[in-house]
């Protein structure tokens, strides 16, 4: 779809708003997309190899951006502490190559996600998982090496699935 050159001043000022965090080191990538009658608006902003993502769907363009960017500040509000002492030291690297495939006969998107493991504690990887809005994550241990899997349960603590 094209977007107006307006749309994109008004994404990169709203976006701006983020760097006082990131001491400009954060990318952002923005996807905009129409479907069932609404606009749909995902950021994700990759900062101090942490992720920070929000998709909302609304009437307008400018209503999805307004709501994406209380959503990232939702997250940088509960994660602060955390967040201010893994961008003190640097955090770990973890960049997501997303790449979206569609068979023009079949229904459904089938959506692919590659990314390098990183080494790191469970706490973290919980982090990670609640910062992208997931239900689980996966991780290599920082201790044990092992590929390890957290999940969130239905009574809303967390699981960590370890291989034998």
């Amino acid at each position: 779809m094209n977007v107006y050159s307006e749309m994109k001043e008004l994404i990169e000022k709203k976006l701006s708003k983020f760097d006082k965090y990131f001491n400009g080191g954060a990318e952002a990538t923005v996807t905009l997309s129409c479907k069932h009658n609404l606009k749909y608006m995902e950021v994700t902003i990759s900062a101090a190899n942490t992720l920070f993502r929000s998709e909302i769907g609304a009437d307008s363009f400018r209503d999805a951006l307004d709501a994406s960017i209380e959503t990232i500040e939702g997250q940088i509000r509960r994660n602060k502490t955390r967040l201010a002492k893994r961008l003190r030291s640097g955090g770990l690297e973890f960049p997501v190559n997303e790449i979206e495939e569609a068979d023009e006969d079949a229904e459904p998107i089938i959506r692919t996600k590659t990314f390098p493991i990183k080494p790191m504690s469970p706490e973290e990887a919980i982090l990670q998982m609640n910062l992208l809005g997931h239900q689980f994550f996966v991780f290599n241990d920082d201790q044990t090496s092992q590929t390890c899997v957290v999940y969130t349960r239905k009574d809303g603590t967390y699981g960590l699935i370890v291989p034998e």
